[in-house]
């Protein structure tokens, strides 16, 4: 029981993340699709492919295109090496619509653990970004990720849920640890908290939807973005 309070109570403190400084606040919509495949008892694939819109959905603002190669350590844990190609659309004063890319190689640990019925996945990303600035060099940074999801069957009595409604609440913590100077000038670069309702449909399949809280340490201004997510889960 202590070890089941102790990370829900690492996702539930976050939730209402609010940040002390001129804040700017928004509201989007994210398409999240990710697909596991394992190709062989060592070996498997990433892909998680992500389209974001900008403030009250006016358009499509963001793209994100990051597939990756895993290794299956065991059953509970694994490590990726993968890349990332995001491309965003901004619109910027008298300069007009201006696209900035960004490629990022990463490096992931994932742990995955039973809490009783509740299935636990934490994640460990480092990323290397090279990232375009507008009027500016192009930089290069390093950031760290700390992301820990629960998966919550709502049937009673599930030992291998395979099928059904299920909650689902994460979070995950975004650090700075290289040229934060270059960036918002700060170690905490955001936190994303979010909880949703989805239902698997078998093993291969999840559907969900819900909202998520991502809070933005500016340079400046700091922004607070209200997101509603529907993501795809698929696994083969």
């Amino acid at each position: 029981m202590k070890r089941n309070s102790f990370f829900l109570l690492i996702v539930l403190c976050f939730f209402g993340t609010t940040i002390n400084a001129q804040t700017n606040y928004q509201n989007s919509g994210w398409l999240f699709l990710l697909n596991n495949t394992k190709i062989n008892k060592k070996w498997g694939t990433h892909l998680d492919i992500q389209l974001r819109s900008a403030d009250n959905w006016n358009n499509v603002k963001n793209f994100l295109f990051r597939p990756g190669i895993t290794y299956f350590l065991n059953d509970k844990n694994d490590i990726t090496l993968g890349y990332l190609l995001s491309e965003t659309h901004n619109q910027v004063d008298d300069l007009g619509e201006h696209k900035l890319t960004e490629h990022r190689i990463w490096q992931q640990y994932i742990h995955k653990h039973k809490i009783s019925t509740i299935n636990v996945s934490h994640r460990f990303r480092l990323e290397q970004r090279f990232a375009e600035k507008i009027r500016n060099e192009d930089i290069f940074a390093q950031r760290f990720r700390y992301f820990v999801r629960f998966i919550i069957p709502l049937k009673k009595e599930v030992k291998n849920f395979e099928e059904g409604l299920f909650a689902a609440l994460q979070n995950e913590l975004f650090f700075n640890v290289q040229n934060k100077d270059k960036l918002n000038g700060h170690f905490f670069d955001q936190n994303r908290a979010y909880g949703a309702l989805g239902y698997r449909f078998s093993k291969k399949f999840d559907l969900e939807a819900g909202y998520l809280n991502q809070a933005v340490k500016g340079a400046s201004n700091n922004s607070v973005n209200n997101v509603i997510q529907l993501a795809v889960y698929t696994r083969f």
